[in-house]
């Protein structure tokens, strides 16, 4: 038997239908794989693009976000609605409520899920915004200009609370922590972005915890009473992966896949792509966790180069991720937690300015606020690892470019 034929003959099945899920399925047929590709999704709507959700799609600006494949024309076979409930490794064979599919290759998408606020269930007016069916039902609260309570002031909090001040509600942002993006920057580089929401006219309220939630309104662990028309919860997600409980593959300390540099899973056969999984990254000597849009667009062709085999790929990207928060664009690329100096460009009170990570005088990490030529510039240097001048890097008014040793 030819090795074309072998290849046309093998079953590559992909759980889940978001973007890491349809980007494997793609790069498969773009880097040439003629067998068949088999795409699962949870949800009953074609396969969509999340970042929208938060934006276009919740003030009524688009009805949807669909990605633009022609999955028909690549020979890519759809199974929506279709939650997937295990797999047997033994016998290649994946679980699904409409019974097993079998497998060659199974790729795992099944990104990360929006943890829930404890003890709301059943209580009306509580939303969570993960899903197209979820935006769906914010859109008419917005439309009605309710009190709006946000409990969580991280990325999709500030983007839920941006979206509601445009569409004109009254909009109070809860949060434990003593500021915003308290677990994704330093102190003094969150600090200034407090300002952003009393400039938006939303409230935040910091060291402060949610009591319970009452139809109409919120009580916090300080007395005090909001009056809620809606409560939004973001306060972060975990990878969906309970499912594979029992599975033999291995998962990390935050349920996470743990998977190899080539994406490769614990066991023969599997790999795993996007928030779902964490990956051992070499530029930064750990194990990271991204989860983030370009991570789910990246990771893919490797997965799909790995599968194919001619030529295996590492992933070792430089993270990046964007978010659009009270009029401002807010770019990250990198990854700060071992660097060793911090240095600014541009006054973080103003409207544009950037924070640089450095570890031995080599760019980590920076965040770049209305800033994008800093962030173009600064993820090449990073993936370089170019020696820069600190001096130099000081100067808001110098390309980054131009600030190497």
């Amino acid at each position: 038997m030819s090795e074309q034929t072998t290849q046309s003959q093998r079953r590559v099945v992909v759980a889940g239908a978001g973007m890491a899920g349809v980007q494997t399925a793609v790069a498969l047929r773009e880097q040439g794989f003629t067998g068949t590709v088999t795409l699962i999704g949870a949800e009953p709507h074609q396969p969509y693009d999340r970042p929208p959700l938060s934006k276009a799609v919740l003030l009524g600006k688009a009805e949807g976000s669909a990605f633009d494949v022609d999955f028909e024309a690549l020979g890519i076979e759809l199974q929506l609605g279709r939650e997937v409930q295990g797999v047997r490794p033994a016998d290649h064979e994946l679980d699904t409520e409409a019974g097993p599919v079998p497998y060659d290759v199974l790729v795992l998408a099944t990104g990360a899920e929006p943890i829930r606020l404890p003890g709301v269930e059943g209580v009306p007016g509580v939303h969570l915004l993960r899903t197209l069916d979820d935006a769906e039902r914010l859109r008419p609260v917005l439309a009605r200009q309710h009190d709006i309570v946000v409990v969580g002031a991280g990325w999709i909090g500030a983007e839920f609370a941006t979206a509601a001040r445009e569409a004109g509600c009254a909009v109070t942002v809860v949060e434990a922590a003593d500021r915003p993006l308290a677990g994704a920057l330093p102190a003094e580089v969150a600090a200034p972005m407090t300002a952003w929401y009393q400039d938006s006219g939303a409230v935040l309220r910091t060291h402060t915890r949610v009591e319970r939630v009452e139809p109409g309104a919120v009580l916090l662990d300080d007395g005090s009473r909001l009056p809620a028309g809606a409560v939004v919860v973001g306060i972060g997600a975990r990878p969906a992966t309970a499912w594979l409980t029992g599975s033999g593959i291995e998962l990390g300390v935050h349920g996470e896949v743990v998977a190899d540099d080539g994406l490769r899973t614990s066991v023969p056969d599997i790999y795993a792509v996007g928030d779902c999984a964490s990956f051992p990254s070499g530029r930064y000597g750990e194990r990271l966790l991204v989860h983030h849009w370009d991570n789910a667009l990246q990771g893919p062709r490797t997965v799909a180069a790995n599968i194919l085999g001619e030529t295996p790929a590492v992933y070792d990207p430089v993270p990046y991720f964007w978010s659009e928060q009270f009029g401002r664009f807010v770019q990250y690329a990198g990854h700060h937690a071992a660097a060793d100096t911090t240095l600014w460009r541009g006054d973080p009170s103003g409207p544009a300015w950037t924070v640089c990570w450095l570890r031995d005088d080599r760019l980590v990490a920076l965040l770049a606020v209305g800033r994008p030529r800093d962030l173009a510039q600064g993820r090449r240097l990073i993936e370089a690892g170019t020696p820069m001048n600190a001096a130099l890097l000081g100067d808001p008014a110098r390309p980054m470019k131009a600030a190497t040793a």
